[in-house]
């Protein structure tokens, strides 16, 4: 058995084992500060006296030197007052005096601030060390917890965003509902299927939000997706534009006026006839300084169409889903030729919002 560092003992003595010898105190007190110097967390020891200036701090260790960037030579003999600033919470610094003045532990959060001037969050936990009854030192565990915060925040946001997503989500199926049960000009069974096409749609429209991260939708897949699951014999549905990405609730209100236009153009239109055929194509255009975006739908090859009576709810439906909240000019002619939609609007109002 060796002999162990600063011990007493020997491996023999009058032919028999011998208990070691506990450890000094200096031992004790190198190995403590060894364990002090060595952990990741900031310690700081500070005096007894909490009237202005406040404790003085005695004693940092590394930790503290990591986390706020001052030399422990820069901070022994000032109060850990100077760590604050105008975005530390003085409702928590008041609860804390109150805590020391009794004597009792006290651990929170708050705001502070590096050598360098960049705020951080710290977690601490302040201890009274007590002889005879009186406080004479505190101590001070302190931890950065700026990422954590972070992260918090941001799962925040996201379960904000996605309860707003829900009920946008909800809104949307109610308002598909309302309209199209709305429609008495059809049976039970029609209502039924219109439904159910139409909430097919609006599921096409947050798959492909959710693909894009809910940071917006590319128009041309959102029109590949609206139109082409119909396209039947190639060729008759064509597209063509440039890249133009929209802000997630002008995607779900064009999808939905996609939509409306391709079942228009299946029942009634250009594709109830095998030779019709269908031309979406949409174009940024400079307007004083400013872009514009404009949408054309034209039909050909199918039935002679004509101005209906009254508008129908289809065409409100496309209209409305075209000027959601863009002040956009939307036109709907109805040529013998066929039909065709023209839709004029801000490119600012169109495409996602830069943060």
């Amino acid at each position: 058995m060796a002999e162990r560092d600063g011990g007493g003992s020997t491996p023999h003595g009058n032919g028999g084992p011998q208990t070691a010898e506990p450890w000094g105190e200096r031992h004790e007190l190198a190995l403590l500060r060894s364990a002090v110097r060595a952990i990741g967390e900031a310690l700081v020891v500070t005096g007894a006296d909490l009237d202005s200036p406040g404790p003085i701090i005695e004693y940092v260790n590394p930790g503290f030197e990591r986390m706020t960037g001052y030399a422990a030579q820069e901070v022994i003999g000032r109060s850990p007052r100077f760590l604050q600033g105008p975005l530390t919470d003085r409702a928590v610094l008041d609860h804390l005096h109150s805590a020391l003045r009794a004597g009792h532990s006290f651990q929170a959060e708050a705001v502070n601030y590096r050598k360098d001037g960049t705020t951080y969050d710290v977690e601490w936990l302040i201890t009274p060390v007590l002889k005879d009854g009186q406080v004479v030192h505190w101590v001070a565990a302190q931890r950065d917890v700026t990422e954590r915060k972070r992260t918090e925040e941001r799962q925040k946001r996201l379960v904000d965003e996605l309860n707003h997503r829900v009920n946008n989500a909800l809104a949307a199926v109610q308002a598909v509902a309302t309209q199209t049960f709305r429609d008495s000009q059809r049976n039970v069974g029609e209502v039924r299927d219109v439904f159910r096409d139409r909430l097919l749609a609006l599921s096409r429209v947050h798959v492909l939000l959710a693909k894009e991260h809910w940071e917006g939708a590319p128009l041309q897949s959102l029109a590949e997706r609206q139109l082409m699951p119909h396209r039947g014999n190639a060729g008759r549905i064509d597209l063509a534009g440039p890249e133009v990405r929209l802000a997630p609730s002008v995607a779900v209100a064009f999808g939905m006026a996609l939509h409306e236009l391709l079942t228009n153009a299946l029942r009634h239109g250009a594709l109830s006839r095998p030779e019709g055929h269908v031309r979406f194509e949409w174009s940024v255009v400079p307007d004083s300084g400013n872009k514009r975006l404009q949408l054309h739908w034209a039909e050909k090859y199918g039935p002679p169409v004509s101005p209906p009576p009254h508008r129908g709810l289809g065409s409100r439906l496309i209209e409305r889903g075209f000027t959601h909240g863009l002040r956009a000019n939307v036109r709907m002619l109805f040529e013998p030729s066929g039909l065709r939609c023209e839709v004029d609007a801000p490119l600012a109002t169109v495409v996602p919002k830069v943060p």
